[in-house]
């Protein structure tokens, strides 16, 4: 059952009139042209567009990773748009998980070892051995990453990033590096996810077969929104036809 909004909630994420330019010598680029969004907690959001459409860009700026050129960009009570790095640092390190196509684990450490570089600095983290065992590798604890397939490297990387309880979840083409049936895995641990522990999840991806998974689907294209769909039901990854 996709998540019904309600319209007096107050969004998680604001966005207002965002635009991102980037300079490359004599060149500007408009990575964003003017974006209005509002995020709501619990969501499943799916973004999608074609390279270069902005998806990477807007997903940086609701992480924090960057800032806009232009436009406002609220994260509850914070203007995030304004913030200094050090502010930025912070909002990253206690609010959001990141997981990218690439599974970014260092190789000298064991699975558990890679969840407790977070768990080691975050504020209320679960037990890196409990966000392993909800991604279904309660027993690969004390593998390395070398020992373990593409896929339950990054189901070790969700784990990492859902191991300091983030409000939100933020998804930069999770089955990108994947076989099909794999990358049906990964996107149902991180369904099961937003789920149970009622994460805010953004998976911005060029495969518009994901959209079935969503609340909501947001499209973009040279850096616009140019539409918006919600789902009255939202389908498992196993269900999709790929």
């Amino acid at each position: 059952m996709a998540r019904l909004l309600h319209e007096d909630e107050a969004p998680v994420f604001s966005i207002r009139g965002v635009t991102k330019i980037y300079q490359m010598g004599d060149l500007e680029v408009r990575a964003l042209a003017g974006v209005d969004l509002d995020l709501y907690a619990g969501e499943f959001v799916v973004i999608l567009g074609p390279s270069g459409s902005g998806k990477s860009t807007l997903l940086n700026l609701i992480g924090g990773l960057d800032t806009p050129t232009d436009g406002l960009i609220r994260y509850r009570d914070h203007d995030l748009s304004g913030a200094s790095d050090r502010e930025l640092t912070r909002f990253r390190r206690d609010h959001v998980g990141f997981i990218f196509q690439f599974y970014n684990l260092m190789p000298g450490l064991t699975a558990l070892e890679n969840v407790e570089l977070v768990t080691d600095i975050a504020a209320q983290p679960m037990e890196a051995s409990e966000s392993l065992a909800m991604v279904g590798l309660g027993d690969r604890l004390n593998n390395y990453p070398a020992q373990l397939s593409g896929g339950e490297q990054q189901r070790v990387s969700i784990a990492r990033a859902i191991a300091k309880r983030p409000e939100v979840l933020l998804c930069d083409e999770p089955t990108g590096a994947l076989d099909v049936r794999t990358g049906a895995r990964v996107l149902d641990v991180i369904a099961e996810v937003n789920r149970t522990l009622g994460t805010l999840a953004v998976v911005i991806t060029h495969n518009a077969v994901i959209a079935d998974m969503a609340d909501r689907t947001i499209r973009l294209s040279d850096g616009l929104i140019v539409s918006e769909h919600r789902n009255e039901h939202r389908r498992s990854a196993s269900e999709l036809v790929w």
